[in-house]
This record gives C-alpha cells, sequence and structure tokens, in this order.
C-alpha cells in the first residue's frame, strides 16, 4: 500500500512533532485529539516551530504555509477510515491506549498499518488488541520530533517483515535514521536512559548533591548536552514515572523501583516544565 496520508493521533508535545514532520515531508496528515482546544493548541505549536524556520531562513513564508494546509484536524476517530498508516501518539498509560488502537483497528482499512509511539509499553500486548497483529508496529519517535534524527522502530512478536521494511522506508522518507530492536519493556532507549534519571533522583533524594551539582556533573563530566534532572522535567516526571513502573512490572528487577521522591513529585503536580515545576522551577517560560 502507497502511504500518502498519514492520521496521529494525540496533539500533544509527541503527537505535534510527528505531524510536523510527515507534513515537511510532503504527506497529508489527519492529527487527532480529544477536544477541539487540543488539536487546535497543537497545530499553533506546529505554527510557532515552522516559524522559527523562517526567522533562521531554513524556509520561506510559502513554504511554512504549504506545510500547514498539510494538517488537518479531527476529533472524531471516524475520519482514520481514510488514512494510510495510523500512529498513535497518546498518553504513556494503558488504559489509554487500549480503547483507541481497539476503535482504529475497527475504523482502519484492511491493510493500514497500526503504529505506537509508545515508550515502553509492549508492542506485542498492544497489537494482540487489534485483529492485524502482523501490522503492528512501535515507531518510537525522540523529543523533540523535528529536530532529533532517531526513530527506534520496535517489532511486535507477529511483525510482519513487510510492515517493518515498510516502516523503515516511511522513516527514512522523513529523514531520520530508523534504528530496530526487538519488544521488551523500555526497548532500549528506555531501558538505558530512565534507569540513569531515576538513579540522578535517588541521588537528590539521598542527599549525594543537589540538583545543579546532579546535573553538572553529568553534563561536563560526562558530555551530556543536558543533565539527568533536566532531562527528566524536559520528557515530563509523570511520563518518567510510567516508564519506570512499566520497566519494574515487566521486569521485576528491584533496580527500576521508582524512586520515592519521583512519586511525590507527581503526586503534587510538579511535572516538570509542562507544569511551571519540577526539579528547576520554570514559571512563564514553560
Amino acid at each position: 500500500m502507497d502511504i500518502n496520508t498519514v492520521g496521529v493521533i494525540g496533539a500533544g508535545q509527541m503527537g505535534n512533532g510527528i505531524a510536523h514532520v510527515f507534513a515537511a515531508s510532503g504527506f497529508q496528515v489527519l492529527m487527532h485529539d480529544v477536544s477541539e482546544a487540543f488539536v487546535q493548541k497543537g497545530l499553533a505549536t506546529i505554527g510557532r516551530n515552522l516559524q522559527r524556520g523562517v526567522d533562521k531562513g531554513k524556509l520561506t513564508e510559502g513554504e511554512k504555509d504549504r506545510i500547514l494546509k498539510r494538517v488537518r484536524t479531527t476529533t472524531s476517530l471516524d475520519d482514520f477510515s481514510a488514512v494510510d498508516i495510523a500512529i498513535e501518539a497518546a498518553t504513556e498509560k494503558w488504559d489509554v491506549k487500549k480503547p483507541l488502537f481497539e476503535k482504529l483497528d475497527a475504523t482502519c482499512r484492511e491493510g493500514v498499518i497500526l503504529a505506537s509511539n509508545t515508550s515502553s509499553i509492549s508492542i506485542t500486548k498492544l497489537a494482540g488488541l487489534t485483529r492485524r497483529p502482523e501490522r503492528f508496529i512501535g515507531m518510537h519517535f525522540m523529543n523533540p520530533v523535528p529536530v532529533m534524527q532517531l526513530i527506534e522502530i520496535i517489532r511486535g512478536l507477529a511483525t510482519s517483515d513487510e510492515t517493518c521494511d515498510t516502516v523503515i522506508g516511511l522513516a527514512t522518507r522523513l529523514g531520520k535514521t530508523p534504528i530496530q530492536c526487538n519488544d521488551s519493556p523500555g526497548f532500549v532507549s528506555n531501558r538505558v536512559l530512565i534507569p540513569m534519571i531515576n538513579e540522578a533522583i535517588y541521588a537528590l533524594y539521598e542527599g549525594v548533591g543537589e540538583v545543579e551539582a546532579i546535573d553538572g556533573i553529568m553534563k561536563l563530566g560526562m558530555n551530556h548536552p543536558m543533565g539527568p534532572l533536566t532531562l527528566a522535567d524536559f520528557i515530563g516526571l509523570d511520563t518518567c514515572l510510567s516508564i519506570l513502573n512499566v520497566l519494574h512490572e515487566g521486569l521485576g528487577d528491584p533496580k527500576y523501583r521508582p524512586c520515592p521522591l519521583l512519586i511525590k513529585y507527581v503526586d503534587a503536580g510538579w511535572l516538570g516544565r509542562k507544569s511551571g515545576r519540577g526539579f528547576y522551577e520554570y514559571g512563564d517560560k514553560a
């Protein structure tokens, strides 16, 4: 099947970034969220990010307008009957993803690939919700999507070679670098990254160092572009906690146990940049 129209479920930080890169690569995009306010906010974010390209001389105003016109919005999954691939980028919670994929499987045409941008949940388990597990795959984009090069491609137990080859080709058309891995909690990226962040939070919790010291040592000593606590705020502390819970439950190893300080911050609503406060305070910069 030729892929011309891409459906993206979720207009938040990841969803609007995915819609952005597909539209910029010439695809027609249908971006969905649960309310008109959410999809319009996502569309406005795409516009602002494109405007940065105009300001830097990387795009013309005409190119920006043409890219934006390729993005349509909807609050109804029934409209996904017309897409050639559906990519889910909703909240990292099983209870959110389960009804979405059941509805998408019933709505999308036979032969349409269903993909998830999940950062930790089993692709095999999600595929099992559908009647097309051979046409189900993980496409884990990195944040921020328009900037980051990698797409982690995750095969479920039943994912076909044809599906995998199609999605790898699609990622290449976006100018991204697809790298494959197999289905396991956290895949490769978050199985390595999130425990490091959790250990940094434990170092803060146990008084080994202050926030700035932990981040500074990791930046200057390990040549990381940002410290682990800054990165946690950027990802979202609720998302970090969700991934740790998947790792802890899926692998059964106590080394993945979420730090109590992380749980406390999430309970307090201190979720990082998006809430204005996490390990740092952001105020109007959030």
